[in-house]
């Protein structure tokens, strides 16, 4: 903390004998009370439910100015009680550096982007902030980045390493879908109302043999395309992705696809919503993989708040058909409730050509504006599981009941701003 204030120090000493520069700081806090009863798998039998709540201690430091942008971010994500109230120390390791990043400007166009960030496109997809997660999301990567009259493009390099070292580049960091390289091209049209995107992301995992020695990289490709306009006063949306390459974890052949496509309508102050996602998934008990998994997306945002699906889980799985319809009611001047459901099956073949449906789940949640700088949410889910859910959750039961209740207060204030012009 001492080196972390005396760098604020010289910031802002810096800042006071310049010129055409911003600097703000801010900040993001957000506790959140959750009831879980079947939340991410399906309830298993004489267990007590689980509560808790976690917290975000978040600050944001920027600077701007015409040639160059810095951002600082740090946090800490821990659970209430989790340290003895009277240690002298976190003994949970909950502080950690979020983003850490430079952007220079070369030209009006063209721009370098290095460091430790966020990286989101489009819907959250493929690449998403993942904000609803405490502790976000991040990639130690470099971009290049092109800007002009509507028409963007991003290429994006990642090398990962576990440590400094003077032999070898074997890369060993647990984490689901943790890559030891990366390589993507974005690129995105804008228009009045309508956008279309395209992306193409190579991914490479590090491999290890039967005694844990690595044994060179694998790749998974993902090529595939967002957009959305409107037809009239309907507003359309959707997506199409292709996977291929080699499959995580087991390094064999891939061939997997995603496909969304949601209509929109919203008269006054209701959004009306239907759509349709399919995942593409392997049949159980197969050879074959086709199962898509949309890597470093957003993926709370799809397939139910409950997270059964592609959330840290159902990796090489089934595959999912979602069928959903969602109506978002403005209740006040500044509250909103949303209600939505979502049918599910299964993509691929199940074992003993059991029915595909899985369950169908219900999300509500309510928002109010308590202030510019603070927001309540509370949300309440549940899931209406098939017996062929079991099939895909390791045999837990279907018939307990599946819920999830959740409060989170949103608290993000801009603690100080100051510019020279």
């Amino acid at each position: 903390m001492k080196k972390l204030t005396t760098t604020l120090f010289l910031t802002f000493c810096f800042i006071q004998l310049t010129h055409s520069q911003t600097f703000d700081l801010s900040a993001d806090l957000r506790p959140r009370f959750e009831y879980r009863h079947g939340y991410g798998s399906l309830f298993p039998d004489d267990t007590d439910p689980a509560a808790f709540v976690t917290q975000r201690s978040r600050l944001n430091f920027n600077y701007t100015d015409e040639k160059l942008k810095l951002m600082l971010s740090v946090q800490d994500v821990s659970t209430w009680g989790d340290t003895r109230q009277t240690s002298p120390v976190d003994g949970n390791d909950s502080f950690s550096l979020f983003q850490a990043w430079a952007e220079l400007s070369i030209t009006e166009n063209w721009a370098i982007k290095a460091g430790r960030q966020s990286i989101a496109y489009d819907n959250e997809r493929i690449f998403g902030a993942l904000d609803w997660a405490m502790q976000g999301r991040f990639h130690d990567a470099a971009l290049i980045k092109y800007r002009n009259d509507g028409f963007m493009a991003d290429a994006g390099f990642a090398f990962s390493q576990t440590e400094i070292s003077n032999e070898g580049t074997a890369y060993d960091v647990p984490g689901f879908f943790t890559y030891k390289t990366m390589q993507y091209l974005y690129a995105q049209k804008s228009w009045e109302k309508a956008s279309a995107s395209l992306l193409f992301l190579n991914t490479g995992f590090q491999n290890f043999d039967e005694d844990d020695e690595a044994d060179g990289v694998y790749y998974t490709q993902t090529l595939g395309s967002y957009f959305k306009f409107p037809v009239s006063v309907i507003g359309i949306s959707g997506s199409f992705y292709y996977q291929f390459g080699k499959a995580y974890p087991v390094n064999v052949d891939l061939s997997a696809y995603e496909f969304m496509l949601e209509a929109s309508y919203k008269p006054v102050n209701t959004l009306f919503a239907l759509g349709f996602e399919a995942m593409s998934g392997s049949d159980q008990g197969g050879s074959d993989n086709n199962s898509f998994f949309p890597l470093y997306g957003t993926n709370h945002a799809y397939n139910g708040f409950m997270d059964y699906f592609y959330v840290g889980n159902y990796a090489n799985s089934a595959g999912l058909n979602d069928l959903y319809g969602k109506v978002v009611w403005k209740t006040g001047e500044k509250s909103d409730l949303l209600v939505s459901a979502h049918y599910f099956g299964a993509n691929g073949d199940l074992a003993n050509d059991a029915d595909a449906y899985l369950g169908t789940e219900i999300d509500l949640q309510f928002t109010q504006k308590l202030m510019k700088f603070a927001t309540l949410k509370v949300g309440y889910s549940h899931m209406f599981a098939s017996e062929s859910m079991s099939l895909i959750k390791d045999g837990r039961p279907n018939d307990n009941s599946n819920n999830w209740a959740w409060a989170m207060l949103v608290i993000n204030p801009t603690l100080f701003t100051h510019t020279i012009k």
